[in-house]
């Protein structure tokens, strides 16, 4: 494996946490695309040096602000989930945590992410991951006896490409919905569609 640079292995001090945490909720209000340097110096009411240190320019800033997102996001999911121990409620609760964090990005955020491909590319990767744990829940819920074993393993795959859908905009462009009501809905199609019938909720 190549060795990180110093500037990789570097934490962020304590105030550009809160500067990256700052510019992840100016984010998900507005977007980032129409935004220069200047113009996010001046919100945040720091200089453009500031930002630098964060990252070397602004489509890397973005990159790494979306990152930021999407990183927090997956940890207060998994945290949701880390103590359960019922498929059938892992995936209700992982996925219920994917829509409640995908709620609070507007339209405009998302559009920016999709149109800009570095920032596409680490939602697409968080996809992906997705729809490998909700392989793992659907796995476990049949090893567990909760859900039918018949074609689990399509299903799963069949999940995977519906997060995939969703992530990719076709789910929402075509149903009219949001991602976050997209990924409501995988859940309860999920539920309703793998659980056994003799088995009580």
């Amino acid at each position: 494996m190549p060795s990180r640079s110093p500037r990789a292995r570097m934490q962020p001090t304590a105030r550009q946490r809160t500067l990256l945490a700052e510019l992840e909720e100016l984010f998900l209000a507005e977007g980032f695309i129409h935004f220069t340097l200047e113009d996010l110096a001046g919100r945040m009411h720091c200089s453009k040096s500031t930002l630098y240190a964060l990252a070397p320019s602004k489509e890397q800033l973005a990159v790494r602000v979306v990152g930021h997102f999407f990183k927090g996001a997956t940890e207060r999911i998994e945290q949701r989930v880390a103590d359960l121990d019922d498929a059938r409620k892992m995936i209700e609760v992982y996925l219920s945590g994917v829509s409640e964090e995908l709620g609070r990005a507007t339209e405009t955020f998302l559009r920016d992410v999709a149109d800009f491909a570095p920032a596409r590319r680490t939602y697409q990767v968080n996809s992906e991951a997705a729809a490998v744990r909700i392989r793992e829940f659907i796995a476990r819920g049949v090893a567990d006896g909760v859900f039918r074993d018949v074609h689990a393993g399509l299903i799963a795959e069949m999940a995977g490409l519906l997060v995939e859908a969703i992530q990719t905009g076709v789910v929402g462009s075509r149903a009219g919905v949001s991602d976050a009501e997209a990924f409501t809905a995988l859940a309860e199609l999920l539920l309703g569609g793998i659980q056994r019938s003799d088995v009580r909720r």
